[in-house]
């Protein structure tokens, strides 16, 4: 499939949306500019001859459930086209919200597994054709699983609290992936460290490094929502993690975990970014930011040299 063909494709589909979701409530385009920019290609105007890359088309599909057992459930189903697209998959993220208080909505950890297994379907069934329609059907059908887990999670939550928990404990995770272009998941980066009180940083382009530290449950929250998003390759390259002992003060405990942090704050940071598209990232620069946090020794873990 050429380039032309996916951008084809592409905008086949959005009308298909537009059609089928006629209003703001149900369909929102988020980049107005990147569609009229795939449009302008498709076309064949002379001023767009390559197909536009520094914008994508990104939308919101928003979708009330009818089943009686999930009344007043809403989903908003996030969509932002990769260039390659239907080629590769699309980024898609789901946010479930419950307006009344009989619906239990959506856990954390049920949010995390549907968007895995969402996943897993769009690999399985969704490769090389256009699959959102796909992906906010497989929605509906499935939701209400996830929402029946999340309902009985307090239950479990209350037996497992009766027993001594394990202690707390401080984690710093080296996460390695492929790459990182997409603006959808630099945005979740620094949200969702923020919102779990995470210090580190991360790289984007290619490769692409993110370290979060900061207490270990957050560490694990963060990477069970990073991993559930679609990635070509994503690992823990490396992690540390370090046992506090809460059976004394418990005032100390967060002055404890400050106490480990090497870095203040979460920032994305930039390493005089250079190639065809600006996502290459100086290493050495990386290595001298690595040296100045005293963490120098991860250089060599992720790309298997000493730096410089």
């Amino acid at each position: 499939m050429s380039c032309l063909e996916c951008a084809e494709s592409q905008l086949a589909e959005i009308e298909l949306l537009t059609s089928m979701f006629p209003s703001r409530e149900e369909l929102e385009i988020s980049d107005q500019l990147a569609l009229a920019e795939l449009r302008v290609y498709v076309e064949g105007s002379a001023s767009m001859e390559t197909p536009p890359s520094s914008s994508r088309p990104q939308f919101l599909i928003k979708q009330q459930l009818d089943h009686a057992s999930t009344e007043k459930t809403e989903f908003v189903l996030a969509c932002a086209y990769p260039s390659e697209y239907p080629r590769v998959l699309p980024e898609i993220t789901v946010r479930i919200f419950c307006l009344c208080i009989r619906c239990a909505g959506v856990s954390r950890a049920q949010q995390t597994e549907l968007h895995t297994d969402l996943n897993a379907y769009l690999v399985e069934n969704g490769q090389g054709e256009v699959c959102v329609l796909s992906a906010v059907d497989w929605v509906k059908d499935h939701l209400q699983v996830f929402i029946n887990k999340s309902s009985s999670a307090p239950t479990a939550s209350k037996q497992e609290s009766a027993s001594p928990g394990p202690q707390e404990g401080f984690s710093r995770l080296w996460i390695y992936s492929h790459h990182i272009y997409n603006k959808t998941k630099r945005k979740n980066i620094l949200e969702w460290s923020k919102e779990l009180g995470l210090s580190g940083f991360s790289m984007p382009g290619k490769p692409g490094i993110v370290c979060v530290e900061g207490h270990h449950s957050a560490c694990e929250e963060f990477w069970s929502r990073v991993k559930g998003l679609t990635w070509k390759k994503i690992m823990i390259r490396h992690r540390e993690d370090i046992s506090l002992d809460l059976t004394g003060e418990h005032s100390g405990a967060g002055e404890s975990i400050d106490s480990l942090r090497k870095f203040t704050g979460f920032e994305e940071a930039m390493f005089d970014p250079h190639g065809n598209r600006g996502n290459h990232m100086d290493l050495g620069q990386l290595y001298q930011f690595l040296n100045e946090k005293g963490c120098s020794d991860i250089f060599q873990i992720y790309f298997g040299i000493e730096g410089r």
